[in-house]
């Protein structure tokens, strides 16, 4: 399995199976027993996970319990008439116990304190109490101390269809507080960081990859982060390794008929095979671009995953973390089949090859950008060509999911003729960044993305920015990177000065100081003095900065690079009026998807078709071309659950503000869209 030493020191994970402590206890003066365990295999359920065995006699009763989601310790003092003999796992309902609720009991590092003393035992999960039990209420008389004699306490590893870890375990004077030793050490978790996801395609919980030949298969990239169990990066010389597996059964997918790896990493455009090009994390990070050999039609229809482990560190279940299951498919399929019928347009014609839309004194084309749940990028929705008299037609209409494909492309000499075009009238407002870092910007993924912008935002001007943003748009046939390209300046500029007023030059801060400053910058650049930010708020916004109670720089900063787009697109008018409403309640906070889903789940099923949610997604930060897009999720006529952006940049652009062109309220234009009829209710998860 590989020396412990690796990853922080001798012995500093241990397997349950291994596990043991010894120790003299007094238990009129108590102690402490505490420990992180991890589990990631019980065959069956109730699972003891500790045994206790005391020198004064010969049972062996269950000291820690896991139970499906309830975990139970047991008194040391627990010394039955009907003793619980070695693997005896029928406990009574008369045994006296301390138990505890554990949402995720599986495959997440668990921090369990065990005080005892001359009166009672103390259960606590992750620092905090979650349960008592006074021995003086017990009325067998051989459970209750005897005096103040020794005994001698050997814990050890019960079931042996139970698998998992011990961390930093400890028998300690309960004189010591069992939070400090909960925060003092936290182990380590390997995971990847969804908000890094690039050119990967999301369809109810699946990826879809194009994959296959190396004429057709596509590169994508995603970041894997080492991580304490409070979220925060921690910086060590490790290798992390990909590999694909399939999905069913976590076996290693064969090479391909032409004996071609069937998972390749991709560097300075050469493809390697993935187990032979591991990556090295960098400040608890390693980015990975990746392609696929290999085709789910050509393995029976099986879905893939992707496996990335820390090398030479096989069998440490919390150095892996697996993608969701993949479906690789061939270029000339399109998964992009959605069950919406929207109204369609007869075409859409590119103007200078940047602006989807045209926009002149008689007519011009509106764009609400939709992309199903499964791509959420770079496709929309669009209101068709109206004669402008008082504002938008009636309707907003979409463009086929498949629009791409449609016959409306431009012949070769056309489009040739076209782009040329765009590139002179780009070139000639002139910019001092050089072509290399355009491309290497296109072409890399979120990280690389970030990194550079922070390099060039603080070397150029805004006007060159701006310069950067038309040529990357260009290039890349994506109109919405110039949105966060033009932010970067005042995001990297502003984000400083909030983080140096939270800090004040301290490494960490407390999370609770720290949200009345985070809550100020907001409604600052939101431009909303009416409307502060909710409890709940403040605990989406704790969960995505990947914190606990303290927060550090890097915490901070991957919550200001999805808060800072939020709060930039609720400053824009038609956005700031649906945020300050209150009757109704537009847009009723920041929310998951999975709260938007199960707030229009009623108790018979799903609301009534066109029934619908606004909310910004959490998965999407800058320089996301999708971070700060609000993202419809709506009850559709399938009664099925879809999830759209909105893109408001031409719907709103500054042309049609110039034009004088009464525009209708967002709220409005929403409400006449066929597939939606109603504003549904949040319903928060408590």
């Amino acid at each position: 399995m590989g020396q412990n030493n690796q990853i922080t020191g001798e012995d500093d994970y241990i397997l349950l199976k291994d596990f043991k402590v010894e120790t003299e206890v007094d238990e009129e003066k108590g102690f402490i027993l505490c420990f992180w365990v991890y589990i990631f295999n019980s065959n069956a359920f109730p699972s003891t996970i500790l045994k206790q065995v005391h020198a004064e006699t010969n049972s062996s009763p269950p000291l820690l319990v896991l139970n499906e989601k309830t975990l139970m310790i047991f008194p040391l003092t627990c010394l039955h008439n009907e003793a619980l003999g070695p693997g005896n796992t029928d406990f009574p309902s008369e045994v006296p116990k301390v138990s505890a609720e554990i949402e995720h009991p599986q495959n997440n590092w668990i921090h369990v304190g065990y005080e005892v003393s001359s009166d009672f035992v103390r259960l606590y999960i992750n620092g905090e109490i979650a349960g008592e039990l006074h021995l003086s209420s017990l009325s067998n008389d051989n459970s209750m101390p005897n005096g103040s004699r020794k005994r001698t306490l050997i814990g050890i590893t019960g079931d042996s269809n139970l698998q998992g870890f011990i961390h930093d375990a400890k028998v300690l004077p309960s004189t010591l507080s069992i939070k400090e030793q909960y925060v003092k050490d936290p182990p380590l978790r390997l995971s990847i960081d969804e908000s890094s996801i690039s050119d990967i395609e999301e369809d109810n919980g699946f990826w879809n990859i194009v994959g296959g030949k190396a004429s057709c298969r596509r590169i994508f990239s995603l970041d894997v982060v080492l991580l304490n169990t409070f979220g925060q990066p921690v910086n060590k010389e490790l290798e992390v390794i990909a590999s694909l597996l399939y999905a069913h059964n976590r076996l290693p997918v064969e090479k391909t008929n032409d004996e071609e790896p069937p998972l390749l990493a991709s560097c300075d455009g050469i493809e390697f095979a993935s187990c032979d090009r591991p990556c090295k994390l960098s400040k608890g990070r390693a980015s990975f671009k990746l392609k696929i050999s290999k085709l789910s039609s050509k393995c029976d229809n099986r879905q893939f995953c992707i496996k990335f482990g820390v090398s030479k560190l096989e069998g440490y279940r919390f150095l892996e973390d697996f993608s969701p299951s993949i479906r690789c498919i061939s270029r000339n399929r399109t998964p992009r089949t959605s069950t919406i019928i929207w109204k369609k347009v007869s075409a859409v014609h590119p103007v200078n090859g940047s602006q989807p839309f045209g926009l002149d004194d008689s007519s011009f084309q509106a764009k609400i950008s939709a992309v199903d749940q499964h791509s959420e990028e770079c496709n929309s929705l669009a209101s068709k060509q109206n004669q402008v008299e008082n504002g938008f037609g009636s309707r907003l209409e979409a463009r086929p999911e498949n629009f791409e494909e449609m016959n409306t492309s431009l012949s070769d000499s056309e489009s040739t003729g076209a782009r040329d075009s765009a590139l002179k009238s780009v070139s000639s407002r002139g910019h001092s960044v050089p072509d290399v870092t355009i491309f290497r910007y296109c072409l890399g993924g979120l990280t690389d993305r970030s990194l550079l912008l922070k390099e060039i935002a603080t070397t150029v001007s805004d006007e060159e920015i701006s310069g950067f943003a038309e040529q990357v748009s260009l290039y890349s046939g994506c109109s919405h990177h110039r949105h966060q390209i033009k932010m970067a300046k005042r995001l990297i500029d502003e984000g400083t000065v909030a983080w140096n007023l939270i800090s004040q030059n301290n490494l960490q801060v407390q999370w609770e100081s720290a949200v009345f400053e985070i809550e100020e910058q907001f409604m600052k650049i939101a431009s909303c003095s009416s409307r502060s930010l909710t409890q709940q708020d403040f605990e989406l916004l704790r969960k995505i900065a990947g914190c606990q109670e303290y927060m550090a720089q890097e915490n901070f900063e991957k919550m200001w690079c999805w808060l800072y787009p939020v709060a930039y697109t609720l400053s824009s008018d038609w956005v700031n009026a649906m945020w300050n409403s209150t009757s109704p309640k537009w847009i009723e906070g920041f929310i998951t998807k999975e709260e938007a889903e199960l707030s229009l789940q009623g108790s018979r099923g799903l609301q009534e078709p066109g029934t619908f949610i606004l909310r910004f997604p959490t998965s999407r930060s800058w320089p996301h071309p999708d971070a700060g897009n609000l993202v419809v999720t709506y009850v559709g006529t399938d009664y099925s659950l879809h999830h759209k952006p909105l893109s408001l940049d031409n719907v709103y652009s500054s042309g049609v503000r110039e034009k004088n062109v009464k525009v209708k309220p967002l709220q409005d234009m929403l409400l006449e869209e066929p597939e939606l009829s109603r504003l549904g209710r949040i319903m928060r998860r408590h």
